[in-house]
């Protein structure tokens, strides 16, 4: 059977570029296609060297550790050695999802020309069988992960977090909505939904107790002072949820988000608070809502 090196690297790195790309959607970072590629392609040259014998280090099992350090650090560039770790985790996790659904689809489609030599599966199978293949095992990881997350219970979902707004700390609990994707139309910054009645001690109530009539425009119940103040430093946030279809908020962009988890706290800069003039839930089991691009 003959074996053509430039098919067998196409192939290979589709299949790295497509692992490292469910990788990214399902963890939420920030995909740069371009660092996917680099990445990708690193491994499929990874492939060439092992199935030529060119360095007899294919085996080496510390060297393929390294390679997929370094691959997940191309692709993603991660902040910090426990993000890297979790990145990797997950790297390695889809990859056997994806290796076992990808392969038994090129087995049962051309099952006689497939051969193994140094870990690595090779035929002569046509190259729209293997972007088949991973598309295929593509949509499986994906929607496994979708349920997954969807069976996870709100108490799973609830942090507590810490906002620093105008010299003022406050502290409350907030759930993580997957609905939740507001955003500052013109800067894009992401938005969380806060309960007007947390930021009396940080804001004045002659607003808080005024949202509906400054969003229509109305500003002669707020003192002068307080106008001049806050007027350049407002938002106006459209959404179309909280039981209310095109509605907006008044937002204002706070200094720091601290999100508290078991055992991390972190932190986001770049946030602007939603004020909300009324109870997101009955008993209070959070007072505030953010997106999943938070965690």
């Amino acid at each position: 059977m003959t074996i053509y090196v430039d098919v067998v690297l196409i192939e290979n790195l589709i299949m790295n570029y497509i692992i490292l790309l469910a990788t990214g959607l399902i963890l939420k970072i920030k995909i740069k296609h371009i660092r996917l590629i680099i990445a990708g392609l690193l491994g499929a040259i990874y492939s060439i060297v092992s199935y030529t014998g060119v360095l007899e280090i294919y085996s080496n099992f510390i060297l393929k550790i390294i390679l997929s350090i370094v691959i997940v650090y191309i692709a993603y560039y991660p902040q910090n050695v426990k993000k890297l770790c979790k990145e990797i985790l997950f790297f390695y996790l889809i990859s056997f999802v994806f290796g076992g659904a990808a392969f038994a689809l090129i087995y049962v489609v051309k099952p006689q020309e497939i051969l193994m030599k140094n870990g690595l599966f090779l035929g002569t199978y046509p190259l729209k069988t293997v972007i088949l293949a991973a598309i295929v095992a593509f949509v499986i990881i994906i929607s496994a992960f979708t349920i997954i997350k969807s069976k996870m219970t709100k108490k799973d979902m609830i942090y507590d977090i810490e906002i620093k707004l105008n010299g003022k700390t406050i502290k409350t609990r907030a759930l993580v909505d997957t609905g939740n994707m507001l955003k500052e139309p013109i800067t894009n910054t992401p938005v969380v939904v806060i309960e007007h009645t947390l930021l009396y001690e940080c804001m004045p109530k002659e607003i808080l107790n005024h949202l509906e009539d400054i969003i229509g425009g109305d500003f002669e119940k707020i003192p002068e002072e307080i106008r001049k103040e806050y007027s350049p430093r407002l938002k106006l946030i459209p959404f179309s949820s909280l039981g209310k279809q095109n509605g907006m908020l008044i937002g204002i962009k706070a200094k720091y988000l601290k999100i508290i988890k078991e055992e991390e706290i972190e932190e986001k800069e770049n946030i602007i608070l939603g004020i909300y003039d009324k109870s997101l839930t009955k008993k209070g089991e959070y007072r505030a809502l953010m997106g999943m691009e938070f965690i």
